[in-house]
């Protein structure tokens, strides 16, 4: 939840001029903003990419006769951005699908990823130190762990189910 830094009202409070005491001026903020979206769209397709490629590879349905290129291909066509380097596998080097415990579970960094953006929206709504949003965080969120589904716990705080488009706005991929 770092996304804090990056508000008006956080940084109000400590992001002066060591020598004017001026507020950082809101521009050099945004230039921060921006530049910590360089090249999102590309990152957003990659780690999309490799969780369809992990749940492929987990898939209890299909049968894998091809070889791990083959079968890498067919899976990764729609999200290859770049030339296929001949005789390289995401597969054999991607630690997490087969070492890492996922088990076609990678997707779950893209969903966290939603699931921030979309709560610190929330905050951005009712002010980023709006003592009820923060009391709501913490009862629905941070004090239940797995207590209840996570969704009905989400909704408990949010008032609704995340919407990807919180990230791809925090990603500067829509307005």
């Amino acid at each position: 939840m770092e996304n804090w830094c990056f508000e008006k009202e956080c940084l109000d409070i400590f992001a002066k001029h060591y020598l004017t005491n001026e507020p950082i001026p809101m521009e050099l903020v945004q230039k921060i903003k921006d530049s910590a979206n360089y090249m999102s769209a590309y990152q957003t397709v990659r780690q999309v990419s490799l969780g369809v490629l992990d749940m492929a590879w987990h898939d209890t349905k299909t049968t894998i006769t091809d070889s791990v290129s083959d079968f890498e291909k067919k899976v990764a066509e729609k999200f290859d951005l770049m030339p296929k380097v001949e005789g390289v596998n995401t597969s054999c080097s991607f630690s997490h699908i087969f070492q890492g415990g996922y088990s076609a579970g990678y997707y779950s960094y893209k969903w966290a990823e939603v699931l921030e953006a979309d709560a610190f929206e929330y905050f951005k709504e009712t002010g980023v130190f709006n003592k009820e949003t923060a009391r709501k965080f913490r009862e629905n969120i941070l004090s239940k762990g797995g207590s209840s589904h996570p969704m009905i716990l989400y909704k408990n705080f949010r008032g609704k189910e995340p919407s990807a488009e919180a990230l791809l706005r925090k990603s500067g991929l829509i307005k």
